[in-house]
């Protein structure tokens, strides 16, 4: 799934290209593409229009634009090969055209998911700790990038947890925006083991783990986010190119760039992890 960098390349995307437009039609092309929309189709379709796009916002892997009049948010799922594309309507649609909304402009602003996991939904907007969110993203936590985010109250948060760091940095509630692929690269520069209990981590090793999420993440912004596949692009279509510097994520058997040895794969959580077995050795008692 698209992680923050490959999510904010989107947001800006849409905040270059469709901020101020307002929305004229909305034609839902694919039932499941609006699912979490527990009105349906039709309602979306219908509150949409007249709208006008005020922002677009983000937090963590979370994306949404903001509505005006209405006061409303338009949360986008990504799910794992969602793509907001605008075209110009002589453009033939795309082979998964999931929802096409006509703009002011005379520009489609186009939903394209190949495998249907991802979607539209309205949602409330609600104030939380002075940041107004979706309700259905008021539970996330701050991330990285954030100017508001606070490392040192994160930490504190991860030392009195009982769990192992990777699954701590996955956790959305806890520190937002990382993934499967941001989590290896973070952990490989800091030196760390993914199974490492976090409460067994000192603060200064802590601080310096995030400092690491957050230097890869804007790396991997400024190459435009990591694409294996053509599934993750920019509103204009464009991959991104960050995988070329990976230093462990799918870099299995390959000589580990800090020390030469060969980059391990280790199952986890029903997927992988990738790590060095000298930089990062693995912890001598993980927790079941």
């Amino acid at each position: 799934m698209p992680e923050l960098p490959e999510v904010e390349v989107v947001r800006r995307g849409l905040d270059a290209h469709v901020v101020g437009r307002t929305i004229d039609s909305v034609e839902v092309l694919h039932p499941r593409a609006v699912r979490r929309h527990l009105l349906g189709s039709v309602d979306l379709a219908q509150r949409l229009e007249r709208q006008t796009i005020a922002a677009a916002e983000r937090r963590g892997k979370y994306l949404w634009l903001v509505l005006e009049p209405s006061a409303t948010a338009l949360v986008v799922h990504l799910g794992m090969s969602g793509q907001m594309l605008v075209q110009d309507p002589a453009v033939p649609d795309e082979k998964h055209l999931r929802i096409r909304a006509r703009l002011d402009s005379g520009t489609d602003l186009r939903f394209v998911d190949q495998r249907t996991f991802g979607g539209w939904a309205l949602a409330d907007l609600v104030t939380v700790d002075g940041t107004e969110l979706p309700d259905s993203v008021a539970h996330i936590a701050r991330d990285p990038l954030d100017p508001r985010f606070d490392p040192a109250a994160v930490v504190k948060v991860l030392r009195g947890k009982q769990t192992e760091i990777k699954r701590a940095l996955l956790d959305q509630t806890v520190v937002s925006g990382v993934g499967n692929i941001y989590a290896d690269e973070a952990l490989w520069r800091a030196e760390i083991h993914g199974n490492r209990p976090t409460d067994k981590l000192s603060a200064p090793r802590l601080h310096r783990l995030l400092g690491h999420v957050g230097d890869v993440m804007r790396e991997a912004l400024d190459q435009g986010g990591t694409s294996f596949d053509a599934l993750y692009v920019n509103v204009n279509g464009q991959s991104g190119y960050f995988d070329r510097s990976l230093n462990a994520y799918g870099q299995e058997n390959l000589p580990c760039r800090r020390c030469g040895a060969p980059i391990r794969r280790e199952k986890f959580m029903n997927r992988s992890s990738y790590s060095c077995p000298r930089c990062q050795p693995r912890p001598r008692l993980v927790r079941g």
